[in-house]
């Protein structure tokens, strides 16, 4: 019997979007409030006659929904490596089926979570190679980065406490002790020091509306 050489994975080149649209993601620890920085981008986008396609992942398609129902909330233990494809699985099938054709239509994708949240808590978080996981989610989705990538960071301790205030059982990731977060939380920041240019840095304890100011501010030079 014979046996072909294994080949290495190949990487696509990185690269914004690319399309008539604009591709903007919002990432941070949970409880940073990404859901609402995310609704109220999405209210001033339309009041300005923008389409608008708001998403997540995991969960932005039928089969996302599934794959979000093991990651989050599986009984169980999941392996480190095996969580880290369902995510790159969902990605790949999010972007082909509904990212890359909105940005093509000319609309405004706001994504809550991409590529770089598997990098912060698959690859900081449960100490895997931070490049690897990078290097599979850019496989799964042909190299497509976000135009704008809005961090909210926030100390994992005063995220806790939004979480308890809000009385809902914690998912999976939610769960976890305290050092995964604090390993998340620096995993985000080193993602933001190495690609300043994609990256607006946000203190999350500001009030929300002047959050929402800044996240305009850096849309609206992206449109202009």
């Amino acid at each position: 019997m014979t046996h072909e050489r294994t080949r290495p994975l190949t990487v696509p080149r990185e690269a914004a979007a690319g399309g008539p649209g604009l591709f903007v993601t919002l990432e941070g620890g949970d409880g940073a409030g990404k859901t609402t920085q995310a609704s109220m981008l999405e209210e001033w986008l339309t009041s300005h006659g923008r389409a608008v396609v708001r998403t997540r992942e995991p969960g932005g398609t039928d089969v996302g929904v599934r794959i979000r129902d093991i990651v989050l909330h599986h009984r169980g233990h999941i392996a480190a490596r095996a969580e880290a494809l369902l995510y790159a699985a969902d990605r790949a099938h999010h972007v082909e089926t509904v990212v890359q054709p909105a940005i093509a239509r000319g609309d405004v994708v706001i994504q809550d979570r991409y590529l770089d949240s598997s990098v912060a808590y698959q690859g900081a978080g449960r100490i895997l190679d931070a490049d690897d996981i990078r290097a599979l989610s850019l496989w799964a989705t042909g190299g497509l980065l976000p135009d704008l990538t809005v961090l909210l960071d926030l100390d994992p301790a005063a995220a806790r406490r939004r979480l308890d205030a809000d009385d809902k059982p914690f998912d999976r990731l939610e769960a976890e002790k305290a050092d995964f977060h604090s390993r998340v939380r620096a995993g985000f920041l080193a993602l933001a020091a190495r690609e300043p240019h994609r990256f607006l840095v946000l203190d999350a304890t500001l009030p929300p509306e002047e959050l929402a100011d800044r996240v305009r501010e850096a849309v609206a030079a992206l449109l202009d």
